[in-house]
C-alpha cells in the first residue's frame, strides 16, 4: 500500500528533522542508560503499590485542592532492576475519580540531567494495566517485570531529562486501574502537573507539554480537552498522542478475533467495571467469568495476544450476542468517545499507524482521522499522522521522532502550524445507541 494520503505525506516530509530528533533522544537515553548501568548496583526492592503504605491514604478529602500533595519520598530511578545515579521524587496526590469524586494517585518527578529554564513534560506511560505491578512508580524504580514496550518509553523519557526537560510521569489509570477511563486519566495528568510544579518550585507559567502513546493518549488527549475548565491556570503549550483509541466501538469488532489482541476485551470489561461499578453477572458467559478472574490483576503483556480467537460474543450469555448489547458496556464506551470532553486551546500531534488499510492491528485510522477533522473543525491546531504499512507496535517510533520536533517547535514558541487542509472526514464519532 503506497503512501498517499497528504497527512501521510507531510509526516513524510518531517523525515530528516523527526529522525534527527529521535536519534537525539535515543543516544541521551543511552548516554544515561550506560552511566546508570556501569554502577552494576542492584535496585532497592519496593513493596507492590497495592500492599505499601505510601499509597494509601484514609482521611477526608473533601476539602483538599485537586494538586495538593498529601506525602513525598524519594524513590531510584531504575532499569530492570539496576540502578542509575538518578532519584526521582514520589508524590501522593490528590485528584478526582471518572464520577467526580476526589481520590488520590502517586506520581513520579524527574529532574532534568542539565539545569536550565523551566519547562516540564507529563509523560503518560502506556502501562494499561490491572494491576499494581505495572504501576509506572513501581516500573520506573527497575522494579517490576520486563516489557520492551515499557523500556522503549523509558527510553524516551529518558531522552527528554537528557535534553533539559523536568518529566512527570503519573499513575493516571488511579488506585483501581480503571484502564482506558478518560477523565479520571486526564484528572490525575493535570493534577500531576501541579503536584509537579510545587515539588520542583516552578512558575506557574512554566510550560508544559503532555505526550503519550497507545494507552497513554487517553490522559494526553483527553487533559488537552478538560485543561481549559478543570485546570485553566497550567501553561500548557501542546500535545501528542499517537496510538489513539478513539472510539472504543469501533475498536470492539476490529480486534474480536484476533491473534495479538483479542485479549484486550476482557480487560476492558474489568476497567469499566470498576469506574462504573455495573454487575457484570447478568451478561457475562461461563467462559467470560473465567477469563476475567484470570486477567484482573495482570499487566497488558500479559494478557493482550493470551487469548488468540477470542471473540466478544464468546464473553456473553444468551440472550446477548455482543458486547455491544451490553447497556452498560455501551453506555460506558460513550462516556470515553474521544472529542466529547471540550475543545483544546493548544496545537495537537495526532498519529496512527495504518497496517492494513483499517488500523494498526488495534487502533482504527479513520477514527483517528475523524478526531483530527473534528479538532480541525472547532479552530485547533492540529498536525494529523499517518504512518502506512506500520503496526501498532512499529509506528511507536516515527511517533516518537515526530513528537521530539513537536516539542522541540512548542516550547521554542514557534507558531502553530497545521494540516487541517488535507485532512479528510475519516469516521463519524456519533455514539452508539444504548440498546
Amino acid at each position: 500500500m503506497r503512501c498517499t494520503h497528504a497527512a501521510c505525506w507531510s509526516a513524510r516530509s518531517l523525515r530528516h528533522t523527526a529522525y534527527a530528533a529521535a536519534a537525539a533522544l535515543v543516544l541521551s537515553a543511552a548516554a544515561l542508560t550506560s552511566a546508570g548501568t556501569a554502577t552494576a548496583e542492584p535496585v532497592a526492592q519496593l513493596p507492590l503499590p497495592a500492599v505499601d503504605p505510601f499509597y494509601h491514604y484514609d482521611r477526608p478529602l473533601d476539602d483538599v485542592a485537586p494538586g495538593a500533595i498529601l506525602r513525598t519520598r524519594q524513590v531510584p530511578y531504575g532499569f530492570h532492576d539496576l540502578a542509575t545515579p538518578l532519584t526521582g521524587t514520589q508524590v501522593l496526590y490528590r485528584t478526582t475519580d471518572q464520577q467526580g469524586r476526589p481520590m488520590t494517585t502517586v506520581a513520579t518527578i524527574l529532574r532534568p540531567l542539565t539545569p536550565g529554564a523551566e519547562k516540564l513534560v507529563s509523560y503518560h506511560m502506556a502501562y494499561d494495566a490491572l494491576g499494581s505491578e505495572c504501576d509506572p512508580s513501581y516500573t520506573l524504580t527497575g522494579n517490576g517485570s520486563y516489557s520492551r514496550a515499557g523500556t522503549l518509553e523509558q527510553g524516551v523519557i529518558s531522552g527528554y531529562l537528557a535534553a533539559g526537560y523536568a518529566v512527570v510521569v503519573p499513575n493516571y489509570e488511579g488506585p483501581d486501574l480503571a484502564w482506558t477511563v478518560g477523565r479520571q486519566s486526564a484528572y490525575a495528568a493535570l493534577d500531576a502537573i501541579r503536584a509537579a510544579e510545587d515539588v520542583l518550585d516552578f512558575s506557574p507559567a512554566t510550560p508544559v507539554g503532555l505526550a503519550g502513546y497507545s494507552g497513554g493518549s487517553v490522559p494526553t488527549q483527553r487533559g488537552a480537552e478538560i485543561a481549559p475548565d478543570y485546570a485553566p491556570e497550567l501553561n500548557i503549550i501542546g500535545a501528542a498522542a499517537g496510538g489513539v483509541p478513539v472510539h472504543l466501538a469501533h475498536n470492539l469488532p476490529y480486534i474480536s478475533g484476533s491473534t495479538h489482541w483479542a485479549g484486550v476485551i476482557p480487560a476492558l470489561i474489568v476497567a469499566y467495571q470498576r469506574a462504573y461499578g455495573f454487575d457484570t453477572d447478568p451478561f457475562l458467559s461461563d467462559r467470560g467469568r473465567q477469563i476475567l478472574s484470570t486477567v484482573d490483576s495482570r499487566c497488558i503483556i500479559d494478557f493482550a495476544a493470551k487469548y488468540p480467537g477470542l471473540t466478544d460474543a464468546e464473553m456473553v450469555r444468551a440472550p446477548y450476542t455482543s458486547l455491544l448489547d451490553v447497556p452498560a458496556i455501551v453506555a460506558a464506551i460513550n462516556d470515553n468517545i474521544m472529542g466529547t470532553g471540550g475543545t483544546p486551546r493548544v496545537p495537537m500531534l495526532l498519529g496512527v499507524g495504518d497496517a492494513d488499510g483499517t488500523g494498526d492491528d488495534v487502533m482504527v485510522t479513520a477514527d483517528v482521522e475523524g478526531l483530527a477533522r473534528e479538532y480541525c473543525d472547532r479552530a485547533v491546531a492540529v498536525t494529523y499522522a499517518r504512518y502506512d504499512r506500520l503496526s501498532h507496535a512499529d509506528a511507536f517510533v516515527p511517533f516518537q521522532a515526530q513528537a521530539a520536533q513537536f516539542f522541540t517547535d512548542r516550547f521554542a514558541g514557534a507558531a502553530p502550524t497545521d494540516n487541517c487542509a488535507v485532512v479528510g472526514t475519516g469516521n463519524s464519532l456519533a455514539p452508539v445507541p444504548v440498546p
